[in-house]
């Protein structure tokens, strides 16, 4: 039942993921196209693109994190003692949920402040924005409840052969 939920989350969220960057480029690349064809632009186009990758920031944060690509130091447990080790992975762990638990708190109560500040350009509520905040770190903790358990007993990720973080290190 619980790999099924994984299964779900990961593949919802990565769909999500790539309509927002598709629909981020077909917005830029049309933009392109009109200003340069006609010498006019639309008004809303770089506003919501932003939006998009404001967005698309936040709700990938949990996939990378799942799988290792989070820039991190991790030479010292690789280097200490196996019970050292692990009670350094789950210092690590508990950091990073008592971050994610008070940036949801604190961007929530941010984006209800915004939400009578409206956007320039379409008008919306600066809170739809906003809202992405406590959206992606609340995914992040939830990504992260769900790699904890292997994270911290073998110190090591989901492998995927769309993201390879130690191939991508070495560049």
């Amino acid at each position: 039942m619980l790999d099924r939920f994984e299964n779900t989350l990961v593949a919802v969220n990565r769909w999500l993921l790539i309509l927002m960057l598709m629909a981020m480029a077909v917005i830029v690349f049309s933009n392109v196209v009109l200003r340069y064809t006609t010498g006019d632009s639309i008004v809303w186009a770089e506003e919501v693109a932003r939006h998009l990758m404001i967005w698309g920031t936040f709700l990938g944060a949990g996939l990378v994190l799942r799988f290792g690509g989070h820039v991190a130091i991790d030479n010292l447990h690789n280097v200490v003692p196996t019970p050292l080790a692990l009670a350094l992975r789950v210092l690590v762990v508990l950091v990073i949920a008592i971050f994610c638990l008070s940036m949801t708190w604190f961007s929530l109560s941010y984006t209800m402040l915004m939400r009578f500040q409206t956007t320039p350009a379409t008008g919306i509520s600066f809170a739809w924005i906003y809202a992405a905040l406590p959206a992606g770190f609340l995914l992040l903790l939830v990504h992260l409840a769900l790699v904890v358990r292997r994270y911290v007993r073998d110190g090591s990720f989901h492998e995927s052969p769309e993201m390879d973080a130690e191939a991508a290190a070495s560049l």
